[in-house]
């Protein structure tokens, strides 16, 4: 299939978006079924949908990268971007909203308004990008449309406008009433046709002909003078309003289907085309110049170059895939191209349309079309690309932060030489995953969630033949001193020759918050100058090392105050190694405690799940410090130790059904209790021994 260039009204881009299990794929391979853009009708639960073309989607049979898709209907050059609904991939999702003019957001007519489908509408709102609502598996048992729409409505407001009404509802569902143009229409064996409008529902027509008219009108202030008069609008005045309203926000319109049976797809595609906006409508594109100026772009294929990377695919075979959306001026094959973001030249090779897995060659992308090339050196996801003459930068794209963090190692010493060009790489096409060296010395892998890490791991292996495990990390406690001490170190060793002499007394006291702090006051001598900074070494050393549980000793103040030499025999590293006795002896008299880290969190949550996150706090030894209601969700504000931190992404979301966010940062450290203290201080001593053997 060999795509014609078509102008810019003639474009749509549709980013599908909403809860994991919606039916999004299934719904996207029916339209390009439909459209002919594929031969046969691939099937998520079969593992031959062409959207869903990783083996681990395959193996899961659901969404967990970002798929784009282009076709042809009538005239009309038509890209869809299916992304995942699972939460731990949310990354995709927000490629996808950066990528499209216009967002189809699928709800299952079974399930209510899910988490899913509350965050993807979030960050349509956030992203001001216009909306379509699809309420799809009717057909599934206990599917109620009707109780679908009312869901939206109390969910999100009379926006919610309805553009279709179903006719039957679970398996009786047999296709829809039009409520633009009060049409019926049937689908019998895999034919829609029109039939007369259903008696039986004419005074729900009514009602929900008049929630669509109230929402449409507020688009168009004559046809709204009109339909408070109680005047009658016409279907054109309606589709216009419809057409501006979806453009500028002000409304999303609901249509009904089921995807797996095909119902309602024809209706579905002639409102992307007819409501949904071209490139030329939207915009203009606020894009920054060298000086830092805001300058506004509009699409425009002969205007200046300005290109947004929205996602990074690394692969082993093709190398880096790297997919754009041209928002202004050409994008050819065989050209150069200035990475604005980086300040580097950048050569594009061959352009590519994408469909699902696979790719058509194409001369050039103009503004408003989305594509992909191979093999940029240096483009990552969220870059602008541009020219020289002009550089303009578009804002970076902003994901979340990570929270499960998990410390890695490779699985044998074959991997160990993978796993780090095997994380480098992955890192470029997970915007929402990093690989970090921890303060306890450990690489840690801080990802979304279980699955997200489960998936990394696999596409490691089967990508990058690294096979990695993964535990959870080592706390990053401290040690410190409570107490005040003297205490005596010498060390003396006699060989044959020159032997080793150094005698120290030290005093020891605590310094909160001071770091390790090194003085000295030797009267007469007592310990020569030159020595001091072996002294200074080996309490040093040995506080890095730590003295009760193998943690790093800090906040204290060392004083060296008296001591002895030997001409001959004594040395730096004589003195030194007496230092660090005196140290290892003086903290086991100064009250030693272990000290743990302890994080500022910010959670942010529903109204309804208070209760259970603040209980769930208590038994994380956290103390709550506020709570502040912010953009309609509550945001709990909390100290909380990291110990018990490392599992909170996966147990925050079930405690509030996938709808909970938190972020943590440290804070300061703090006394570990004495019993936790003691099994801290047990756990390092058996690891010791283990170590010795």
């Amino acid at each position: 299939m060999t795509m014609k260039s078509v102008d810019l009204p003639h474009l749509r881009s549709v980013v599908l978006a909403g809860h994991a299990g919606a039916g999004k794929t299934t719904l996207a391979e029916q339209l390009l079924f439909r459209a002919g853009a594929v031969s046969r009708l691939g099937r998520v639960e079969e593992g031959t949908a062409h959207l869903d073309f990783e083996p681990e989607e395959q193996k899961r049979t659901q969404s967990l990268s970002l798929a784009v898709a282009t076709f042809e209907r009538e005239g009309y050059r038509i890209t869809i971007i299916d992304t995942p609904g699972y939460p731990d991939f949310v990354a995709e999702m927000v490629e996808g909203f950066h990528a499209a003019d216009a967002a189809l957001f699928v709800m299952d007519a079974s399930a209510g308004v899910e988490a899913g489908l509350e965050k993807a509408v979030a960050l349509g709102r956030s992203t001001k990008t216009a909306a379509c609502f699809v309420i799809n598996r009717c057909d599934r048992e206990n599917a109620d449309p009707t109780a679908a729409l009312e869901a939206l409505r109390a969910e999100f407001g009379n926006k919610i406008a309805p553009l279709h009404l179903a006719i039957g509802k679970g398996e009786s569902f047999s296709g829809y009433v039009d409520l633009v143009h009060r049409k019926a229409w049937r689908f019998d064996g895999g034919k829609e046709t029109e039939i007369p409008v259903p008696a039986d529902l004419e005074a729900e027509i009514a009602t929900r002909r008049d929630q669509l008219l109230e929402a449409a009108a507020e688009a168009d202030d004559d046809v709204l003078t009109k339909y408070l008069e109680g005047e009658e609008i016409s279907d054109q005045e309606l589709d216009a309003c419809l057409h501006k309203g979806v453009r500028e926000s002000i409304l999303a319109p609901v249509l009904v289907a089921s995807a797996s049976k095909g119902i309602g797809l024809n209706a579905l595609l002639d409102a992307l085309v007819r409501y949904l906006p071209s490139p030329d409508e939207e915009g203009p594109y606020t894009a920054l110049d060298q000086s830092g100026a805001e300058v506004e772009v509009r699409a425009d294929p002969s205007g200046p170059l300005l290109v947004r990377v929205f996602k990074t695919a690394a692969d082993p075979f093709v190398g880096r895939l790297t997919y754009v959306r041209v928002l202004s001026g050409t994008l050819r094959s065989q050209s150069h191209v200035w990475n604005t973001s980086r300040n580097e030249d950048e050569r594009i090779g061959q352009l590519l349309l994408m469909h699902g897995k696979e790719q058509e060659p194409i001369g050039e992308l103009g503004a408003g079309e989305i594509g992909a090339v191979a093999k940029l050196a240096v483009t990552e996801t969220g870059d602008t690309l541009g020219t020289r003459d002009r550089p303009l930068t578009l804002p970076p794209i902003e994901f979340p932060t990570p929270t499960l963090t998990l410390a890695i190692e490779p699985q044998s010493k074959g991997d160990l030489d993978k796993m780090g060009p095997a994380l480098q790489r992955m890192a470029e096409e997970e915007p929402t995953a990093r690989v970090e060296r921890s303060e306890t010395g450990e690489q840690v892998l801080v990802t979304m969630g279980e699955a997200h890490t489960a998936v990394i791991i696999e596409r490691l292996k089967r990508k990058f033949g690294a096979a990695i495990t993964t535990r959870v990390p080592k706390v990053p406690y401290r040690e410190t001193i409570r107490g005040k001490t003297q205490v005596h170190g010498r060390y003396k060793k006699q060989t044959g020759g020159h032997g080793m002499f150094g005698d120290v007394w030290l005093e020891l006291e605590p310094n909160p918050g001071g770091g390790i702090e090194f003085a000295e006051k030797v009267v007469g001598g007592a310990v020569p100058k030159q020595y001091f900074p072996g002294v200074e070494k080996g309490i040093r050393e040995t506080a890095a090392d730590g003295v009760v549980a193998g943690f790093p000793l800090s906040d204290f103040k060392a004083t060296l105050y008296d001591g002895s030499f030997h001409n001959v025999d004594s040395n730096e590293l004589s003195f030194k190694i007496a230092a660090s006795m005196a140290l290892k002896d003086g903290v086991q008299q100064a009250k030693p405690v272990l000290l743990e880290p302890i994080m500022s969190v910010e959670i942010r949550i529903p109204d309804a799940y208070m209760g259970e996150v603040n209980r769930d706090l208590n038994g994380r030894r956290g103390r709550v410090l506020g709570m502040d209601s912010r953009d309609g969700t509550q945001v709990i504000t909390a100290h909380v130790p990291q110990a018990e931190l490392f599992t909170y992404a996966i147990d925050l979301r079930s405690l509030t059904g996938g709808r909970g966010t938190f972020s943590a940062t440290l804070d300061h450290y703090e006394e570990v209790p004495s019993h936790l203290a003691e099994k801290v201080i047990a756990e390092h001593r058996k690891e010791a021994e283990a170590g010795a053997h």
